[in-house]
């Protein structure tokens, strides 16, 4: 990348805007436009390096920047215009705040001299955001610009990631200042000291049945190294977060599953039987946990030992024995580092048994053996589905979700091979997989991206299929239809029996929607005839749409719903 230099001329602030960006290696940015920050698009026309992607909903400009931040590790960026803008687009800072991810969300602003007098979209957005962004500026003077964009960079990525949200003032951006743009000093990372790292590593000598749990974000390609190597040193079994599972190859045999809603009977007793629990990098919420249930609140029977790189992560549900405020690569390297100088590294021979059963509850609970059709289900097999992507979609394929019961086939029987390969909302926000699967495949043109979306799911932003083919973003959309929102048919059947209400979804003819924005597209009723319909859309070579025609009744992959619930 080419070393940016900022004008050293006097210019409007809404161009030091766009050096700072520059400044911080941005290439893209995701937006719809608004006459409340023209001045900022004016200058995006001279920034040559860095690409403009015009959405058609805010919330879809958002949820691509949040991808964007996951895949890279630095903040995503969207620009929205106030009020409406605004509130569209903060489904986006909901996603970044849940999944901890680096983004900075720009809001054109109303002019200073009118604010206060409820004004055409005006919004006091430290009141809408303050609760769920990590920090909320309005920018009120053209000098301050080149600071607050800066301390914007460093907030997003400091401790635990998460989204920054930026007023801009219509009449400000106008403003001419000298001050040039600035790059945020880049954070040198907290070392674990030594003698943290002999009571982990004692901890663990200690145990009979330790478990490593893997999460959040910040995972840099260098701590990715150390984990494989700790892991294959001291023969440790792994268990990934929600919708983390990307975090360690799941073919490892040293993996032994994901800690999920419809977590498999195998982990979840792995992590009540754990006499030492690592928790890396992970939050220790509802989902992970089984609502609480699988660690006692606030002092877990297990010994626990909890390292996330936010301070106010420590402690907020669980009180562990060793709580570290570091990165995960900090951890690992220290544990690896005690072992190789004291020649302590643990026995891991007590541990093999343990570590063989986690790992034999895992493939019995994906099928890896191997699984007959199900000759009840009517219409595509999801579990086949999956499971042929896993056999022939290559290693660094990247595949995003959004919310809904279809998603459980998905993290169930797809085996995930290497780091950001998986975008998926740990907030369960609908929606989602269609942008994030955009932003994907404009980061990465050369990788292969799947976006599994159920119709409901899909319906949030389907329009979003008109951008992907205006960018040449190419990824295929399997659509999942089961003509309900699934995942709220399944809790009305057990609390409300034989009382459908709100929950069909007829919907359109997706082949014809996916069409009309210059998409491939089939139709799929039958599970013998998905490979062919896949393999034709890879030959596409360009955007396509898969519908699949599933069993509204096969509400999840063990659970059918009874004629009355139908």
């Amino acid at each position: 990348m080419t070393q940016f230099t900022p004008s050293p001329q006097r210019q409007s602030a809404g161009r030091v805007l766009v050096d700072a960006l520059a400044l911080h290696g941005v290439q893209r940015v995701f937006c719809v436009p608004g006459e409340s920050y023209l001045e900022v698009l004016d200058a995006l026309y001279d920034a040559a390096g860095i690409e403009v992607v015009v959405t058609k909903h805010e919330g879809a400009a958002a949820n691509m920047a949040e991808a964007d931040g996951k895949l890279t590790g630095q903040p995503g960026i969207c620009m929205v215009t106030r009020g409406p803008g605004a509130t569209h687009a903060s489904i986006g800072v909901h996603v970044a705040q849940q999944d901890s991810t680096p983004m900075i969300l720009f809001i054109g602003q109303i002019a200073r001299e009118d604010k206060g007098r409820d004004v055409f979209q005006e919004v006091d957005y430290q009141q809408l955001f303050g609760h769920m962004a990590k920090l909320v500026i309005e920018i009120d003077r053209a000098e301050r610009m080149a600071e607050l964009i800066a301390r914007a960079f460093h907030v997003a990525v400091s401790g635990r990631p998460g989204p920054v949200v930026v007023a801009l003032p219509e009449d400000m951006l106008q403003e001419a200042t000298d001050c040039p743009a600035c790059r945020a000093t880049p954070l040198a990372p907290a070392a674990v000291d030594a003698a943290t790292a002999q009571q982990v590593g004692q901890l663990l000598a200690q145990a009979q049945r330790p478990l490593l749990m893997l999460g959040g974000s910040g995972w840099t390609p260098r701590a990715h190294a150390l984990l494989r190597t700790l892991v294959q040193r001291w023969q440790l079994p792994v268990a990934c977060s929600f919708r983390r599972q990307d975090l360690f190859d799941n073919r490892d045999p040293h993996f032994v599953g994901h800690l999920s809603l419809g977590m498999g009977a195998s982990v979840r007793a792995m992590v009540q039987q754990a006499d030492v629990l690592l928790a890396v990098g992970a939050r220790l919420t509802d989902v992970s946990t089984g609502e609480y249930e699988l660690l006692q609140v606030p002092r877990p029977q297990q010994t626990l030992v909890h390292c996330h790189p936010g301070a106010d992560e420590l402690g907020r549900v669980y009180q562990a024995d060793v709580a570290i405020a570091a990165s995960p690569e900090a951890l690992l390297q220290a544990l690896l580092d005690w072992g190789q100088a004291a020649s302590a590294a643990p026995q891991p021979g007590a541990w093999q048994g343990w570590l063989s059963q986690g790992r034999a509850g895992y493939e019995a609970f994906i099928g890896l053996g191997g699984t007959e059709p199900d000759a009840q289900i009517d219409g595509v097999d999801l579990r086949a589905v999956v499971q042929y992507l896993d056999r022939k979609l290559p290693e660094d394929a990247i595949l995003t979700n959004g919310a809904g019961n279809y998603a459980i086939w998905l993290h169930r029987f797809f085996r995930y091979r290497q780091p950001r390969t998986e975008l998926a909302s740990t907030c369960g926000a609908m929606g989602y997989g269609l942008p994030a699967a955009i932003a994907a495949a404009l980061r990465h043109r050369q990788r292969q991206v799947v976006c599994f979306a159920g119709d409901g799911c899909f319906m949030m932003y389907p329009q979003e299929l008109a951008t992907a083919a205006e960018c040449g973003a190419r990824l295929t959309v399997l659509l999942v239809n089961n003509g309900m929102y699934g995942t709220i048919r399944m809790h009305q059947a057990r609390r409300y029996p034989g009382r459908v209400s709100a929950t069909r979804l007829p919907g359109p003819d997706y082949c014809a929607l996916a069409r009309a924005c210059g998409a491939h597209a089939e139709l799929v009723t039958r599970t013998e005839d998905f490979a062919a319909a896949w393999q034709r859309a890879q030959q596409s070579g360009r955007l396509a749409l898969i519908e699949l025609r599933t069993d509204p009744m096969q509400i999840t992959p063990e659970q059918r719903l009874s004629p009355e619930n139908a």
